[in-house]
C-alpha cells in the first residue's frame, strides 16, 4: 500500500476510467446513439460526421465484448457493421430499409480497450436497393470490411418502430 491511509481494491482506479472512457470517446463531436433495443445491450454505439458528412459509427470495446480468446467477440464488430451501414442507407433514402445480404471479412484482432470506427460508403444505389461497403478502423489499424445490400421499404414493418430521428 503507497501512501497508507484509506486504500481503494486493485483496478478501483482502472474500473473507473473504462466506465469514463465508454462516457466519453476520443475526439470532438461524437455523440451518444439512442437505441434502447438490441444495441442497448452491447453498446453504447457513438455516431458523428466525418469532414465530407459521412455518418461513423463507433464503440469503446469492453469487458462485456470478450470472446474466449481474450479480444472482441467478430459478432460486435459485425453488429457495428451491419447497424452503420443499415443507419446509412435508412438516412440516404429517408426511410425504413431491411439488410438483404451481409458479409464481413475479418482481417485483425481488436484488443479491448480499443476506440473501434466504422467508415461506411454506398457503392451503388438502383432504385430500391443499396449496395454498401464498410472499414472498421482503431487506431489507425484497419480490422475488418463489411459489404451488404439493403432494401428500401415502403413501410415500417412493425407499426410505431422507425419513427426515430436517422
Amino acid at each position: 500500500m503507497l501512501g497508507g491511509g484509506d486504500a481503494e481494491p486493485d483496478g478501483a482506479h482502472m474500473a473507473e476510467d473504462t466506465a469514463d472512457t465508454l462516457m466519453h470517446p476520443p475526439g470532438e463531436g461524437w455523440a451518444p446513439v439512442d437505441d434502447t433495443g438490441f444495441i442497448g445491450h452491447v453498446g453504447p454505439l457513438w455516431q458523428r460526421q466525418d469532414k465530407d458528412g459521412v455518418p461513423i459509427l463507433a464503440f469503446t470495446s469492453d469487458e462485456h465484448h470478450r470472446n474466449s480468446n481474450g479480444v472482441v467477440q467478430g459478432g460486435m464488430l459485425m453488429t457495428l457493421a451491419d447497424r452503420g451501414m443499415g443507419r446509412m442507407a435508412r438516412h440516404e433514402v429517408q426511410g425504413p430499409v431491411a439488410t438483404v445480404s451481409f458479409s464481413y471479412d475479418f482481417m485483425a484482432a481488436a484488443p479491448i480497450g480499443r476506440f473501434i470506427e466504422l467508415h461506411p460508403r454506398i457503392a451503388k444505389r438502383t432504385g430500391s436497393l443499396l449496395f454498401m461497403e464498410s472499414v472498421l478502423i482503431s487506431d489507425g489499424e484497419v480490422l475488418g470490411r463489411a459489404h451488404g445490400v439493403w432494401k428500401k421499404l415502403r413501410t415500417v414493418p412493425v407499426e410505431g418502430y422507425g419513427n426515430k430521428p436517422i
